[in-house]
């Protein structure tokens, strides 16, 4: 039997009104830490899953006994997408709770200048978009691009990669990537 530690835990944090930064603060760990247990990159020891658990707070039997039901609802209208992103960078993800999903859908917005940050993201799992307006620059690996209006990217999240807005207007993308990371 695999426990998906990392949608679980998402779930309970979301759920209880929690961002990374501020379950990590609660937990004393970094919230770099929250993300990588959260994207199954890595696996938290009992110990330090405990930790975290208490910043909810959960306990460890509760955590691995709860099942929320899968949402059952198919459509979406604008106003419902979630808003995940922050700053210069919309995130609008398409349902309330990824879990137990195995796709993530956004609608992404950059404003002019925005990136994702000098260091490079990398992760498990394959992501792909289409640009449908303004212009962004993607890099994977040492290879960049700039795409404009139905140019598309697909590629294995594990290669280094990173976004950002070029030009003098948001950029807007329709993207998917698996398993769900954010």
């Amino acid at each position: 039997m695999s426990v998906d530690i990392g949608n679980r835990l998402r779930h309970l944090r979301m759920t209880h009104n929690l961002s990374q930064r501020e379950l990590a603060k609660r937990a004393g760990v970094t919230n770099s830490t929250i993300s990588l247990i959260e994207s199954n990159s890595s696996n938290p020891s009992v110990g330090a899953l405990k930790r975290i658990l208490d910043g909810i707070p959960i306990g460890l039997a509760e955590f691995f006994a709860f099942e929320p039901e899968r949402p059952r609802k198919a459509f979406y209208a604008a106003e419902e997408l979630v808003e995940i992103g922050k700053g210069a960078i919309s995130y609008r993800q398409v349902g309330e709770s990824l879990f137990g999903r195995s796709l993530q859908i956004l609608k992404e917005c950059y404003q002019p200048g925005s990136d994702t940050g000098k260091v490079a993201l990398v992760h498990e799992g394959e992501e792909g978009g289409i640009v449908l307006s303004g212009r962004l620059e993607v890099t994977v690996d040492d290879e960049r691009r700039i795409l404009g209006p139905g140019d598309a990217y697909y590629f294995e999240s594990r290669r280094p990669h990173r976004f950002r807005c070029v030009g003098p207007v948001a950029c807007e993308v329709i993207s998917a990537c698996t398993p769900p990371t954010f």
